[in-house]
């Protein structure tokens, strides 16, 4: 899973480039910089791969795996 903080996002575009599963796209609503961030496409696309944490220039994303947030819920 996907988590994107929404305002630190400045919109390089970086991750949705880097996904190799093309599982980012740009979202409809705005930050409050004005940006569209990004969005999942389909979160069964996403294979946990981090590199569009791995590659955002201002930590505006985090990649949590299922398992551990199931975990942590329960």
């Amino acid at each position: 899973m996907v988590i994107v903080n929404d305002d630190w996002c400045k919109g390089c575009n970086l991750c949705i480039i880097n996904c190799p599963r093309g599982a980012l796209r740009y979202s409809k609503r705005f930050n409050k910089r004005g940006i569209h961030p990004p969005e999942m496409t389909n979160e069964n696309t996403c294979n946990d791969c981090r590199m569009c944490e791995l590659v955002c220039p201002d930590f505006a994303i985090t990649v949590v795996e299922e398992r551990a947030t199931v975990l942590q819920e329960g």
